[in-house]
């Protein structure tokens, strides 16, 4: 009995919770900040081309009160568990890791090529784990999805919405799910076209192998080509990474990561100023229909664009509207506010750059503010844009780019963001900078900030480029303040 009670108290002895008649008003704590100690990653197998070159670049910022121990790991997806191996019980060797972080502050680079690249899982722990980012970005030289393709690689969960996606002859779109965990994770594929909701048992109950990935083929799960769709990826049992490649044999092709969770009010920052065309897709899972305002955050200040003032999106229903050349050679990021009742939707954009034969596209899903802190990696001394908004009200911001890869030293700069407008920063330079950098975005005061990268990349004429937004890295938790009672196992 004594044993049992002893074991019991390591398990429940840590905290109890008082009655507010019980706890001493004056003496109440606020809960602490305290940085993360796990963080999971998911990338996607890149490429099917044979012409494919990809980097990966993993970079950790350094936190305050990480402590000194930590590791973190990207490993191909390929490898199973001890658990789930069949034969004699120990599983297959463990995949040798792509890339291995040595310290937080300064990131790694590690490169592949081809078209059997497989997904990656990657794991951080200690002071490697607050606000670690890993930046996959693919060039593909000819053939469908031709130019440059990026992804921030994902957090696993279990919810995932991507207005955006295409079945329109030409497209060649896949979603990605990728599975982090011992046991397989069971997935539902919900397509939405502008007439509604798409019927089809392929996409039901999907079984996604542990430590492994499945790319889904959209076109098999619709009876017929949809221009413009949502996709809506329900995981019933387990978790996992997902993303839609979505590749054109014309213009190009990038992937669209999922928009954040529906809202009432979404922005979608960083349209290219040189952006040639501009396709806004949106979708509501609500019961009741939204109308929106439809606006332009540009240097100097809110813009309503022409033609295209609101948007009205029926329940169930997939919305798209092209609104051209929306940017007219100036930054600008689109900011989408109820007319009246708030109804939660989902957007994205699809930028194109580029006339003719040289086109290339890409996505940018409407995306979280930075509350404290985000980082993007993989950045380039030359074909770096960020782009920062401050939708609702002026915002100090500070950017730090990190040292090189191969060297260098970091540097910051501190901006203020207008209310209502987007500016393309001039960014920081590291000095002797050598190799890949990353930037981090901390809101310093102020309103909401909302921010994105490009990356630029030309060749043989193609404006090559790609997108990522960077929502907060929710680098911290909080942690209320609790105290040891032990009188709670006398009772």
């Amino acid at each position: 009995m004594i044993a049992g009670t002893a074991a019991l108290a390591a398990v429940t002895g840590f905290a109890s919770l008082h009655t507010p008649e019980a706890a001493d008003a004056g003496t109440a704590k606020a809960a602490a900040q305290l940085p993360v100690e796990r963080t999971s990653l998911l990338c996607p197998a890149p490429s099917a081309s044979d012409l494919a070159e990809t980097t990966y670049t993993s970079f950790t910022p350094v936190t305050k009160g990480t402590g000194s121990d930590g590791r973190a790991e990207l490993a191909a997806a390929t490898a199973k568990s001890a658990a789930g191996a069949k034969g004699n019980g120990k599983g297959k060797k463990a995949a040798k890791p792509v890339l291995t972080p040595k310290e937080p502050g300064k990131p790694v680079d590690g490169d592949t090529s081809g078209a059997d690249a497989p997904a990656l899982v990657g794991t951080a722990e200690g002071k490697f784990a607050p606000g670690w980012t890993v930046q996959e970005t693919t060039e593909v030289a000819a053939g469908i999805g031709r130019g440059l393709l990026g992804v921030n690689c994902a957090v696993p969960d279990t919810d995932f919405w991507f207005p955006g996606a295409s079945t329109a002859a030409g497209r060649t779109d896949y979603v990605h799910l990728t599975n982090p965990d011992d046991s397989a994770a069971v997935v539902d594929i919900e397509l939405y076209g502008k007439d509604g909701s798409l019927k089809s048992e392929v996409g039901e109950g999907i079984a996604v192998p542990p430590h492994g990935s499945e790319p889904i083929l959209l076109s098999t799960l619709t009876g017929g080509p949809q221009a413009d769709l949502t996709v809506h990826v329900n995981v019933r049992s387990g978790r996992v990474g997902a993303a839609v490649q979505a590749l054109d044999a014309k213009s190009g092709g990038d992937w669209l990561t999922a928009s954040t969770e529906p809202a009432g009010s979404l922005v979608l920052p960083g349209i290219p100023k040189d952006a040639t065309a501009v396709r806004l897709i949106a979708f509501t899972p609500s019961d009741s229909d939204a109308d929106l305002k439809v606006r332009l955050a540009s240097p100097t200040g809110l813009i309503t664009p022409a033609g295209n003032e609101t948007l009205h999106i029926k329940a169930g229903m997939t919305a798209a509207v092209d609104l051209g050349d929306l940017t007219r050679g100036e930054a600008g990021s689109l900011v989408l506010t109820p007319t009246d009742t708030a109804v939660p939707f989902v957007a994205a954009l699809e930028v194109v750059r580029g006339k003719g034969a040289k086109q290339e596209t890409a996505f940018i899903p409407a995306t979280a503010p930075v509350t404290a802190r985000a980082t993007v990696a993989g950045n380039t001394a030359r074909g770096t844009i960020l782009s920062l908004t401050a939708p609702d009200g002026a915002a100090q911001v500070k950017v730090t780019a990190s040292a090189g890869s191969e060297g260098g030293t970091a540097a910051t700069k501190t901006y203020t963001i207008k209310s209502g407008t987007t500016q393309d920063v001039e960014l920081p330079v590291p000095a002797g900078l050598k190799g890949t950098y990353a930037l981090t975005v901390e809101r310093v005061s102020g309103g909401a900030v909302y921010a994105s990268r490009t990356l630029l990349a030309p060749a043989d004429g193609i404006p090559a480029f790609t997108v990522q937004t960077l929502p907060d890295d929710r680098g911290t938790v909080a942690v209320p303040d609790a105290e040891q009672d032990l009188s709670v196992l006398q009772k």
